[in-house]
C-alpha cells in the first residue's frame, strides 16, 4: 500500500492534469463556436449550387459532361482521408481509419490531409500520393481550390477511375458521423419524377452560353465547395470531439482524485489513532510501574 507521502504526490499530479484538460476542453469550446460559424455560413452557398446543378443536369445529354465518366482503363482510387493536426480527440482519428479500411485494395491511394492520417496511412500503405497538413490550420478557399484542381486534373487525365473523400461530419458537439462520399466521377440522381420537375423549370429560361458549357464550368466548382466544406466539417468536429473528451478527462480525474483523498484521510486518520493508542498504552506502563 502506497505511503501517505505517495498519496499526496498523486493527488498533486492528477490536480495539475485536471488544471489542463480543463484548459483544453474551455479552449475547444471557443474554436468549435468560430469553426461552427464558418461550417453554418458556406452552407447556403453549397446547398444552392447543387440545386443549380441538379435543375440543369437532366436536360443535358451526359456524353458532354466532363466529369460524369472516368479516363482510366483500369480501376484505380484515390482515397482523400482528412483526420487533424492533433491527438488528444478520443476515438476522432481512429474512427477514420477503420472506415478507410473497409474501403482499401491493392489499388487504392491515399491522399492525407492531416499529420495524423499521414501517421497512420505511413505505417500501412506507401501508395500515399501526397500529404497536406497547413490546411488544417489556416482552412481558406484558394488553398482548398488548389487541391480539388490538382485531383480533377489527375482525373481528367487517367490517372484515377474514382475519388472519395472520407472524414467525420460534424453533427453536434457530442456527436461526429464518418463520411464517405463520392466526388468524382460525379453521380447523378436517377429519378424521373425529378426530371419532370426540373424541365418545367427550366423551360421558361433562356441559357446563355449553353447549358452544357453553364454545368461544366458550375461541376469543378461544386467540387471544390464539396472538398472544402469537408475540410471545415471535419475541423468542426475535432474541436466537439477534443471537448468531449477533455470534459471526460476531468471527469475521471476528479473521481480518481476523489478516491485517493479518501485513502489518503483514511490512512492519516489510522496513523494517528495508532499514535494515541501508543500513547495510552505507554502511559498505562508508566502508571504500572
Amino acid at each position: 500500500m502506497a505511503n501517505l507521502k505517495e498519496i499526496r504526490s498523486r493527488i498533486s499530479s492528477i490536480s495539475s492534469t485536471m488544471k489542463i484538460t480543463s484548459a483544453m476542453k474551455m479552449v475547444s469550446a471557443a474554436k468549435l463556436k468560430k469553426s461552427q460559424d464558418r461550417l453554418q455560413s458556406i452552407k447556403p452557398y453549397s446547398s444552392a449550387l447543387k440545386k443549380s446543378i441538379n435543375n440543369v443536369l437532366p436536360s443535358i445529354n451526359s456524353s458532354e459532361i466532363m466529369l460524369l465518366s472516368n479516363f482510366c482503363e483500369t480501376e484505380r482510387v484515390l482515397i482523400i482521408a482528412i483526420s487533424s493536426n492533433r491527438g488528444l480527440c478520443g476515438g476522432f482519428n481512429a474512427n477514420i481509419l477503420k472506415k478507410v479500411h473497409k474501403e482499401t485494395t491493392e489499388t487504392t491511394s491515399f491522399f492525407c490531409v492531416g499529420k495524423k492520417a499521414a501517421e497512420q496511412f505511413s505505417r500501412i500503405s506507401k501508395n500515399i500520393v501526397k500529404k497536406e497538413t497547413e490546411i488544417l490550420d489556416q482552412p481558406s478557399v484558394q488553398a482548398c481550390r488548389e487541391v480539388s484542381k490538382k485531383i480533377i486534373n489527375d482525373f481528367t487525365s487517367g490517372k484515377w477511375s474514382k475519388v472519395v473523400v472520407v472524414y467525420n461530419k460534424f453533427k453536434n458537439a457530442a456527436t461526429q458521423t464518418v463520411e464517405l462520399e463520392q466526388i468524382l466521377p460525379i453521380l447523378l440522381e436517377d429519378s424521373s419524377e425529378q426530371e419532370e420537375v426540373v424541365n418545367n423549370n427550366v423551360k421558361d429560361y433562356i441559357f446563355e452560353p449553353d447549358k452544357t458549357e453553364i454545368i461544366n464550368s458550375l461541376i469543378p466548382e461544386k467540387i471544390h465547395t464539396q472538398l472544402f466544406e469537408a475540410i471545415l466539417n471535419s475541423i468542426a468536429a475535432e474541436h466537439g470531439a477534443r471537448m468531449t473528451a477533455m470534459h471526460k478527462a476531468t471527469d475521471n480525474a476528479q473521481e480518481l482524485k476523489d478516491g485517493l483523498t479518501l485513502t489518503y484521510n483514511r490512512q492519516r486518520q489510522a496513523a494517528i489513532t495508532n499514535e494515541i493508542l501508543e500513547i495510552v498504552a505507554g502511559a498505562e506502563a508508566l502508571k504500572g510501574s
